[in-house]
């Protein structure tokens, strides 16, 4: 016999008073998955949903560039599957047993028993489902990635060291440095008895020039990976407010599903 207090922490389900729980569980079925055990995938349509009495489940979902992601763990009294059950989508992440794990299965099925038998507790899943469109935040934030991780991870050490050059070129400590340098230098070859560079300084001009010409290119490849740094960002962040969208718009369609499921439910006799 399962315990109707198992929906205690289902957020969906908290606010179902106890007729409709017993209604509930009359339906549902305890399935059991062994370790390492696929309990659905990503893309999957089997229509159900899973409470955990026992065991952990991992949520991952692959980003943009197929890496995989960990979502969630879900443990004892946790629950995955809700939203793909209710709005009658594909699983938007894949759930894999990480231990044996006993859970109560529950499939669209379940659910329309209860809301022809008890139709109001339609109306108090629905005032729950408002829930996951403010965790479509916490979703975008896991699978964006990082703009600094990724620069970082393809940052060779010709590139710290065109940084390092451009950084230090463009500081007040290096101007004032070389003003220093450059007093120190003519001051020296004007009023020693045998200079090495006399005026006009001719060998100092020759090194200027060097110096220019080798500090001008490595600076231009700092601006330019300034520029690639500025264009992942940007694209990085167009990725990260597409999925926001596309997420916000699929809870938008299962909550106007389950608006319009309610109102012919409501016009049976």
């Amino acid at each position: 016999m399962i315990n109707p207090d198992v929906f205690n922490k289902v957020p969906i389900f908290t606010q179902l008073d106890a007729d409709e729980r017993a209604v509930l569980i009359e339906q549902v079925i305890v399935r059991h998955f062994n370790k390492g055990e696929l309990v659905f995938k990503t893309g999957g349509t089997d229509g159900c949903a899973y409470i955990v009495k026992k065991g952990c489940i991992k949520l991952t979902l692959n980003d943009l560039d197929n890496e995989e992601i960990l979502m969630e763990v879900i443990d004892e009294d946790g629950s995955c599957g809700i939203s793909s059950l209710l709005g009658n989508t594909p699983h938007p992440t894949t759930a894999l047993a990480i231990e044996d794990t006993e859970t109560i299965e529950i499939d669209r099925n379940d659910i329309s028993i209860l809301l022809t038998k008890r139709p109001m507790a339609g109306m108090k899943m629905m005032s729950m489902f408002e829930k996951h469109l403010r965790t479509t935040h916490d979703l975008r934030n896991r699978i964006s990635r990082n703009p600094n991780k990724v620069i970082e991870e393809n940052e060779t050490l010709g590139d710290s060291m065109a940084d390092g050059v451009a950084h230090f070129g463009g500081s007040w400590t290096f101007v004032i440095a070389f003003g220093v340098i450059l007093v120190v230098y003519v001051s020296i070859n004007i009023f020693i008895n045998k200079p090495w560079d006399p005026y006009p300084f001719i060998l100092l001009n020759l090194f200027l020039s060097m110096l220019a010409a080798i500090q001008a290119p490595v600076i231009i490849m700092s601006q330019n990976r300034q520029d690639a740094k500025d264009r992942l960002r940007s694209e990085l962040g167009y990725r990260v407010n597409f999925k926001a969208e596309t997420e916000i718009n699929e809870l938008l369609q299962r909550m106007a599903s389950m608006e319009q499921k309610l109102e012919v439910q409501n016009k049976e006799p």
